[in-house]
């Protein structure tokens, strides 16, 4: 074998080499990032992908790729009030008529990402695209569309279930909605801190003596 072939093989081995260790030191660098932007959907995604993290990683970063196709704009100040006024009352129903209230607020949501510029012709499009702003809560919005179509001729659904799917949505909505029409991305860390007593609210019925 000559000295030039020799030469031309280690060099094709060291830019293979090179080439692998770039791309472990990309994935190195993605998985932090990808990890904090979408919070507990990380874990999510990973774990329906049976731990494959390689996998999981790529699916999260499409979502990313095509959240930036996106233009979001914020609600103006009418649409956020009557968003609000709408969630209030769908909250009063639950009282009466859990399903119909999940059902309203089902509608509610996906009319309000709709508005702030999410997809609205596919379901899971739409969740997909939400997760990249709104991975601390987005799982809350699964959970609430599957318990709104539930089969009414079925077993009957367990309250205290849909009482929890109503709760979990309301901070995803309030994300959505934002505050004087400039909403902010929910922090990951916001679905695990207790609520302070002032801010707390009950759907159940109160019984008076």
């Amino acid at each position: 074998m000559s000295s030039g072939l020799i030469v031309a093989l280690v060099l094709v081995l060291v830019l293979a080499v090179a080439a692998v260790c770039g791309v472990l030191a990309l994935r190195h660098r993605q998985r932090p990032n990808l990890s904090r932007r979408f919070g507990p959907e990380y874990g999510r995604t990973v774990a329906r992908y049976d731990g494959d993290t390689a996998a999981a990683e790529r699916e999260l970063a499409r979502r990313v790729e095509r959240h930036r196709e996106l233009t979001l704009t914020p609600l103006g100040g009418a649409e956020r009030a009557r968003a609000e006024q709408q969630w209030r009352e769908a909250q009063a129903h639950f009282v009466d008529a859990p399903g119909q209230a999940l059902a309203e607020a089902d509608a509610l949501l996906s009319r309000v990402a709709r508005d702030r510029g999410y997809p609205d012709t596919d379901v899971d499009a739409q969740i997909d695209a939400i997760s990249v702003d709104h991975g601390a809560h987005v799982e809350s919005y699964r959970v609430l569309r599957t318990l709104a179509a539930a089969d009414p001729a079925g077993a009957a659904p367990d309250t205290e279930e849909q009482r929890r799917a109503l709760l979990g949505a309301r901070e995803l909505f309030t994300a959505l909605v934002g505050t004087d029409g400039d909403p902010q991305p929910a922090r990951p860390d916001t679905a695990t801190k207790p609520r302070t007593p002032g801010r707390q609210f009950s759907l159940r019925r109160e019984h008076h003596a």
